[in-house]
């Protein structure tokens, strides 16, 4: 288990697996990072800490979110699940954001996922007086979301055509993984690694720390 370092290790899966099967095997070899601070890298509250882990295989990139849930779920009363959200990150929400050239990190793409199962994706480019977002970008994502006491889990499957390319062991992408949750005036912006902006802002991609595919 890794806390906050600035690599996260992506385990090499030979077999395939449904993002439903939340308990998949293949999640125990994974390496875990525990998420506990907020986008200023000031400490959050251990009630919203969570975790995060990070798998490959030929196919695909899954990531996995285990949130600490001990407040009301801020979530739509009438979630959508045959297309995207957005706004979705309004509400409760898990991201992951992954640069697939590093030397190009301010071309990126956001994927996210709610409670309630609802989903989001969108390629972006960051320029020096704008973020470009491509709000029509289809990535094939799928999604699965399991809730518990005191607890929320889901995951996050992305096909390698979403990126149009696929890794290698040791390549290393950038990226960084988020949580958001609660409601104003205590809402919380959870980030692996700390932006450091002054208001809540996870588009900061020199932030980014790195995804290591491993075998």
């Amino acid at each position: 288990m890794s806390i906050n370092d600035s690599s996260l290790k992506v385990k090499y899966i030979e077999k395939d697996f449904d993002v439903a099967d939340l308990d998949n095997s293949a999640w125990s070899s994974a390496e875990t990072v525990v998420i506990d601070r907020h986008w200023s890298g000031e400490s959050a509250p251990e009630v919203r800490y969570f975790t995060a882990k990070l798998l490959w295989s030929d196919e695909a990139l899954y990531a996995r979110f285990e949130a600490e849930q001990h407040e009301p779920l801020v979530v739509s009363d009438t979630p959508k699940l045959s297309k995207k959200s957005i706004g979705l990150w309004d509400r409760d929400v898990c991201e992951i954001f992954v640069a697939p050239d590093a030397g190009q990190s301010e071309k990126y793409f956001e994927f996210e996922v709610a409670p309630t199962g609802e989903w989001l994706d969108v390629s972006i480019e960051m320029r020096p007086d704008r973020r470009n977002a491509d709000w029509d970008y289809r990535s094939g994502m799928t999604v699965a979301t399991r809730i518990e006491t005191n607890k929320v889990i889901s995951a996050i499957r992305i096909p390698w055509s979403a990126f149009d390319r696929k890794p290698s062991v040791g390549d290393e992408w950038r990226g960084n993984l988020y949580r958001c949750v609660g409601r104003d005036p205590t809402r919380g912006y959870v980030a692996w690694q700390p932006t450091m902006t002054p208001e809540p802002n996870f588009h900061v991609p020199e932030r980014f720390g790195e995804f290591l595919f491993i075998s």
